[in-house]
């Protein structure tokens, strides 16, 4: 009897141990589950807050400009007429007045930094300035990393040239002539386009000498340099004889998610359109109003 008994006990102890063993394996599951699930709640919890916070620094950017009461601009400072110093040293143009302006809807100083092309739309991206006022045009590459604002000038690429010239008319009448451009320019893929045996030349200066030397046939650029060049030199016996027919647009780049700075910016723009000074701005600095889209009788028109 007392060994029956001692070995039910001792059957009794190691199933008793056995299933102790079951219950601390399935104790350690399911603590390694909790703490699994604990460390994918606080990751999914941190990437939430993370995600928060960068959508609130870009939606605060327009409140961070009306509480400082600055608005910080972008531009070059070297592109005549568009952002350059006058005889007084004075910082001015076309570019530097509108972003005034933006800044005087808005009712705030407007402070400028004056940055290398390179430089500028990074100083963008890193907020050390808020807006980039200095002829950005609207690009599809660009348009994938910013929102842009409604245009505030448009330009027409232009054939031009000699007065007396009754060879080439248009486009078509161009092609297989002489031309001299930045081969780095979107100007030259045009030229290629035609057939034209290209002179590769720096400034739209040099093109106009070359053209004026016989040296050249035309020259492709845009109607704002051509403007800009005969309100210098009136006399320059020059014409624009065809423009592309979509124009390119120039906006304000705005980075992504800051839906209040893009709508003041566009409410800014459309006010100052309808005013009439955008009109008066760039008769100013550009002798034509581009702050709208034109026809060929007046893009051509001296």
């Amino acid at each position: 009897m007392k060994k029956k008994g001692l070995a039910l006990a001792a059957a009794l102890m190691m199933a008793a141990a056995l299933a102790g063993c079951g219950s601390q394996e399935k104790a350690k599951e399911t603590t390694k589950a909790a703490e699994s699930t604990g460390v994918q709640e606080t990751a999914a919890s941190e990437g939430e807050k993370d995600g928060e916070k960068k959508e609130a620094e870009g939606s605060g950017r327009y409140q961070n400009i009306l509480d400082a009461g600055v608005l910080k601009v972008g531009t070059e400072g070297t592109y005549k007429p568009f952002t350059y110093h006058d005889e007084s040293d004075t910082l001015c143009g076309y570019d530097v007045e509108v972003a005034k302006m933006i800044g005087d809807k808005m009712g705030v100083e407007t402070e400028y930094s004056e940055i290398t092309w390179e430089g500028l739309l990074t100083s963008l991206d890193t907020g050390t300035v808020d807006l980039v006022l200095n002829q950005v045009g609207v690009t599809p590459e660009r348009k994938e990393k910013y929102d842009f604002s409604d245009p505030y000038l448009y330009s027409y690429i232009a054939l031009i040239t000699l007065e007396d010239n009754a060879e080439i008319t248009d486009w078509e009448s161009a092609e297989g002539k002489k031309t001299s451009l930045n081969i780095s320019s979107n100007y030259a893929g045009i030229a290629e386009q035609y057939g034209m045996d290209i002179t590769a030349s720096d400034t739209f200066s040099k093109d106009i000498e070359l053209l004026l030397a016989g040296r050249t046939d035309c020259v492709i650029n845009n109607t704002i340099a051509f403007n800009d060049y005969l309100a210098q030199k009136p006399d320059t016996p020059i014409k624009i004889v065809a423009v592309q027919e979509t124009p390119d647009t120039v906006a304000i780049p705005i980075p992504k998610g800051n839906e209040d700075l893009l709508e003041a910016v566009n409410n800014a723009i459309a006010e100052l359109s309808e005013e009439g000074t955008l009109t008066d701005l760039s008769e100013k600095y550009l002798g034509k109003d581009f702050s709208r889209e034109m026809t060929l009788e007046e893009l051509t028109e001296k």
